[in-house]
């Protein structure tokens, strides 16, 4: 069942607000506008990427009637303090509903993203947790945001190693749900991060020539204060 659909069956009317976040596509704010409720943003933890169970607190309201929580490049959201909060206001939750990898597949991205935990000093790594499918390996670029991460990118393409902004535009800013909110550490991030391969089609000496790449053009970028 699509989340649209979800939330309608749950009882989600016109009027309704859902908090959501906004660092992602657009798919889950969709569903919700779909459902007749509107939208609500609440920024994310800075280390998982995932909803903020902080920020989604300052944000309810009496309207507010759902949270939908989703994980983020394979990290899962904190569910026991969202599911908390929704048991405290009587909010529905709705939770990560994702495709499962296969087994060998997960193992071998967790593995080449340890691989690249220890070995990477040019970018800020993320933050190991074992329930984490690494779906893509998310960094932060130091320097000055956005500018910074984009030559940093294009360098890392020119030396021969794939790599893609993960979120160009968060929810929030596009044109069909721009909010008159600030949700600092999405816009952070979007301005920040980076996703570099961890297929398990990766070779070693692939691996190796990311490390090196990240490591040199790390070296050039002074951290922004």
């Amino acid at each position: 069942m699509s989340t649209a659909r979800f939330l309608k069956s749950a009882g989600i009317r016109v009027g309704d607000e859902v908090v959501l976040s906004a660092y992602g596509d657009a798919e889950a704010a969709a569903a919700v506008v779909m459902a007749g409720a509107r939208p609500v943003f609440a920024d994310i933890d800075p280390e998982s990427y995932c909803l903020d169970p902080d920020a989604v607190a300052a944000v309810l309201t009496s309207r507010t009637t759902a949270v939908v929580a989703v994980s983020a490049f394979g990290h899962p959201p904190d569910m026991a303090r969202i599911g908390e909060l929704g048991r405290r206001h009587g909010l529905l939750v709705v939770g990560p509903g994702e495709a499962v990898a296969a087994p060998d597949e997960v193992g071998q991205r967790r593995s080449h993203a340890a691989y690249l935990g220890d070995r990477l000093t040019g970018v800020r790594t993320p933050v190991a947790n074992a329930a984490h499918t690494y779906q893509r390996y998310v960094v932060r670029v130091p320097g000055n945001g956005r500018p910074d991460r984009d030559a940093f990118a294009q360098a890392l393409r020119r030396r021969g190693v794939g790599c893609e902004v993960p979120v160009p535009t968060p929810v929030h800013r596009m044109p069909a749900f721009r909010r008159g909110v600030r949700l600092p550490e999405t816009e952070r991030a979007a301005d920040e991060t980076l996703a570099l391969p961890v297929h398990g089609s990766l070779r070693r000496r692939e691996l190796q020539r990311m490390v090196s790449s990240c490591n040199a053009l790390g070296g050039l970028l002074q951290p922004a204060f």
